[in-house]
């Protein structure tokens, strides 16, 4: 429930920034003929995310039946690079979504084609949704049977009714939410999803016999049981395992390690660069 509840308040706060932007963007300078094209793209593009939604699920029944173990670590390893993509994207491009969306609405009005707007806003919510529809059926491929789909459904509700008011905050005046702190965070909390998500595909390829056996580096199982509630919960959330193989137990902290440098050390060295070129020109 708390992994998919971060995953869509993330993804569904992206939509919503983007189409906050457009809107706002669009009232300031008096296009106001292009909230209806604004509107429409937004809500075709959330029904094509439903729609992917219910293919995705309408395909992994007969997938599964032809390879399920197969199937299942290729979906955990795409969800492993889509969510490390994605995290390092928005940590080097945060800062110029606005701009980007803004120099394209003004092509689009110059040129007498304020339809382009629509399918802005249509790109930006069905990509999001393609993302969380990936990024969820990682997620249960992960927890299997351990977590209730009526748990997870309710985690992914509250993250878009999260994303909603954080949307309305920003466009309101609440300058003390920070975007910047808010990416940061969830970024972070995306890597350990993902780490736990690549630790499990590891451990899936050693049931596969693509990857060699290796011992248990440990047993808590007596005190917490990834099985049970507790343990479930912290298995989708940061891939906990109470009998983790070496292997595992490697990949996670690997992953870890690389992708969070990458990440996180590409934005320090971007701040850094943007911090010296202000200095020169003062």
């Amino acid at each position: 429930m708390g992994a998919t509840f971060v995953v869509t308040l993330r993804e569904a706060f992206e939509a919503a920034l983007v189409l906050g932007i457009i809107y706002s963007y669009l009232g300031k300078i008096g296009a106001h003929d292009g909230f209806s094209y604004v509107t429409r793209g937004g809500v075709l593009g959330l029904l094509a995310s439903l729609g992917m939604g219910v293919g995705v699920g309408y395909l992994s029944g007969p997938l599964l039946d032809v390879g399920p173990d197969i199937v299942t670590v290729f979906v955990m390893l795409a969800a492993v690079a889509l969510l490390t993509w994605h995290a390092w994207w928005m940590q080097q491009h945060a800062r110029l979504v606005k701009s980007d969306v803004q120099h394209r609405i003004d092509e689009a009005r110059a040129t007498n084609r304020l339809w382009i707007v629509g399918l802005i806003a249509f790109t930006a919510v069905f990509r999001e949704g393609a993302e969380t529809v990936l990024f969820l059926w990682g997620l249960v491929t992960q927890v299997g049977a351990n977590t209730g789909s009526t748990l997870l459904a309710l985690g992914g509700l509250l993250g878009i009714v999260g994303a909603v008011v954080l949307g309305v905050l920003v466009f309101h005046g609440a300058r003390q939410l920070s975007l910047r702190r808010f990416f940061a965070w969830t970024s972070g909390f995306l890597l350990l999803l993902a780490a736990g998500l690549f630790s499990t595909g590891v451990g899936r390829l050693q049931g596969l016999g693509i990857l060699p056996p290796a011992d248990t580096l440990w047993d808590t199982s007596q005190w917490l049981d990834d099985r049970g509630f507790v343990g479930s919960l912290l298995a989708g959330l940061f891939g906990y395992r109470a009998r983790p193989s070496t292997w595992e137990a490697v990949a996670y902290a690997a992953y870890l390690v690389l992708a969070g440098a990458l990440i996180f050390r590409g934005q320090r060295d971007r701040d850094r660069s943007i911090a010296e070129h202000v200095a020169g020109r003062v």
